[in-house]
């Protein structure tokens, strides 16, 4: 079995300080990026959050602050990720809740424009959990019939996820082998921003997702109550999120 790709799809893992997306940080990043002929390549990084790396956190993925301590910051690293994935599709497992959102969170503080215009994401713990409803260890036991060693490596994950989105194209016939279509099939809402804030109606309108705005349209509450827009801005929102709202403001967002 290959993925029919049209151009070139990034599989990526993080392991962070946390899961908060607007504060927490990338402790590493490995990438697998494969090619519609079939070639693959991959690269991996430990990254020097600039923060103490919390002892929950080390106890999950066996990072410590004395291991990344002579590491380079995301800051340096965000050129050299970005031209890896620039023009690519993502996948992961739960990155459309968490990997993309904090990715894109850290390339915006570096300083990289980062956007998804014109890519596409498929979830790949979506499709097993719409399928199967169980764990990434257990994905893989499932699908591939392999136990996941060093579960919690960014590496390790990376391949696993790639190798169970591979199985669940074999399993289910009813699963286009089209990364369009897995996208869509691995999506929860139609959002605007990675994070959820910002959804759409059933018209393809931008509304809130949540507060005392929920279900109305940016649009029209921005207009109605421009303080609303500053508090968004000085609160603890993901960048990427303000982002998206300054551009309707602007009356720039064409996505």
């Amino acid at each position: 079995m290959e993925l029919k790709l049209t151009k070139p799809i990034c599989f990526f893992d993080l392991e962070t300080t946390g899961t908060n997306i607007a504060t927490d940080r990338i402790v590493e990043i490995a990438i697998l990026k494969v090619h519609p002929n079939g070639n693959k390549e991959s690269r991996s990084w430990l990254v020097n959050p600039g923060v103490p790396i919390p002892a929950e956190a080390s106890a999950i993925h066996g990072i410590t602050d004395e291991k990344v301590a002579g590491e380079p910051t995301f800051k340096a690293l965000a050129n050299d990720i970005h031209q890896m994935i620039r023009g690519c599709d993502l996948a992961g497992f739960n990155s459309n809740r968490f990997d993309i959102p904090l990715l894109a969170e850290e390339l915006l503080r570096a300083g990289v424009n980062f956007d998804m215009k014109n890519a596409v994401a498929v979830d790949v713990q979506t499709i097993f959990h719409k399928m199967e409803k169980r764990t990434l260890e257990a994905a893989y036991q499932f699908y591939c019939g392999k136990e996941l060693r060093d579960a919690h490596s960014a590496v390790a994950d990376t391949e696993a996820t790639y190798e169970v989105l591979l199985s669940q194209l074999e399993r289910y016939p009813e699963l286009e082998n089209d990364i369009k279509a897995l996208s869509e099939f691995s999506s929860h809402k139609d959002t605007v921003d990675f994070a959820g804030f910002i959804q759409r109606d059933e018209h393809g309108v931008p509304v809130f997702s949540f507060g005392k705005h929920k279900g109305r349209l940016v649009t029209e509450v921005l207009q109605e109550e421009p303080g609303y827009f500053g508090w968004i801005l000085n609160a603890d929102f993901p960048l990427y999120t303000k982002k998206i709202l300054t551009q309707i403001k602007l009356g720039t967002f064409s996505g």
